[in-house]
């Protein structure tokens, strides 16, 4: 008789965990110092794997503070991108585009496009060392730290934590066991804590309450993904402007992507008034082959459907395949049930990093 998954994983659960442990106290120790540096730094993280809703959650981040004056510059690591992850790789300088998806990673090229002209966005695994190159070299005056929550080698000045309304515990069991990347009781380090996709479940007072006991009682903001229009993948005209129920994108559709939660945008798809046909998901951070889009458009056709749907962060890995269904891209933005709150964190937040 096979011996279940789970007995097998537990003691991988528990090693996983004493490492974790260990490092965390470390950092609480003073054993392993912080690096402090001379700007304000935004944190943005979570403490399960998967999407957790935090690109959006960036990007709004970032235009906020640019109109405040700020020159915002973006640090991440850049997970998948082709090279090493100590190389440092300039994906935006602010006003260009300076690295593809393979050079960067999806979700940097696709916070570059988005924030052309908003903020720079820098990968490299030392977000310290990024930092000074652009203090130095783009005079950037406030950094965004992307999925910082557990990279505890860079002081922070606000530390915001993504909680997935529709998996917001991992499960409870640490990796690989569950989805958690730490024990629950690291929420107590956020400074506030966003619970996204909060329209996706019928609890999510529940999960709002239990957010904040296990925060301390810090504040715990509900957020939705809201789409912001559709447009053709290798057109930069919009199809929509609104919703996704006036577009005149041909339907039934076959939606496919390469996320952490693949079945949170085939909801919202499906909510923004969308049929779909057929599904297809792939890994987080899949990068896709001329046969798969093949048969995709094969599966697509079967089920009856007349267009494809991805999302932007697939969108930027897709040029230079081609496709024999018109494919579309889902544009979102992010919203809040108390936006002001989320301001006023920030507010104190440059405030206070100016005083040090």
């Amino acid at each position: 008789m096979p011996v279940p998954v789970n007995i097998l994983l537990t003691p991988l659960s528990a090693l996983y965990g004493a490492v974790t442990s260990a490092r965390l106290k470390l950092y609480s120790s003073g054993a392993l110092a912080a690096q402090e540096i001379d700007a304000p730094v935004i944190s943005v993280g979570n403490i399960t794997t998967g999407g957790t809703g935090k690109t959006p959650l960036v990007a709004w981040l970032a235009r906020r503070l640019s109109t405040a004056g700020e020159r915002v510059c973006i640090l991440t690591r850049g997970y998948g991108r082709a090279g090493s992850a100590s190389r440092q790789v300039v994906v935006s300088d602010g006003v260009r585009l300076l690295a593809d998806a393979r050079e960067a990673g999806d979700e940097p090229r696709l916070l570059a496009e988005m924030l052309q002209g908003v903020a720079a966005v820098i990968c490299h695994a030392d977000r310290a060392t990024a930092a000074r190159w652009a203090l130095k070299n783009l005079n950037s005056s406030v950094f965004i730290l992307d999925d910082g929550f557990q990279h505890l080698a860079l002081k922070r000045d606000l530390n915001l934590l993504t909680i997935d309304a529709t998996n917001p515990w991992g499960g409870g069991k640490l990796l690989p066991r569950g989805r958690l990347r730490e024990p629950l009781r690291g929420i107590k380090r956020a400074d506030a804590v966003i619970i996204t996709r909060a329209n996706q479940t019928h609890d999510i007072e529940k999960i709002r309450a239990e957010a904040e006991r296990l925060s301390g009682g810090r504040p715990a903001l509900l957020s939705e993904v809201i789409t912001v229009g559709l447009r053709p993948l290798f057109d930069g005209e919009k199809v929509s402007e609104s919703n996704a129920e006036s577009a005149s994108l041909p339907q039934p559709v076959a939606a496919f992507c390469a996320l952490g939660n693949p079945q949170a945008f085939f909801e919202h798809a499906r909510d923004g008034g969308l049929s779909l046909a057929y599904t297809k998901s792939f890994t987080d951070h899949h990068v896709y082959t001329q046969d798969e889009i093949d048969a995709i458009v094969r599966e697509a056709k079967a089920h009856g459907a007349r267009s494809l749907l991805t999302t932007a962060k697939d969108a930027v890995k897709l040029r230079g395949l081609s496709f024999e269904l018109p494919c579309y891209v889902l544009e979102i933005d992010v919203s809040f049930d108390d936006e002001g709150v989320l301001l006023e964190l920030m507010n104190k937040a440059m405030t206070k990093a100016s005083l040090k």
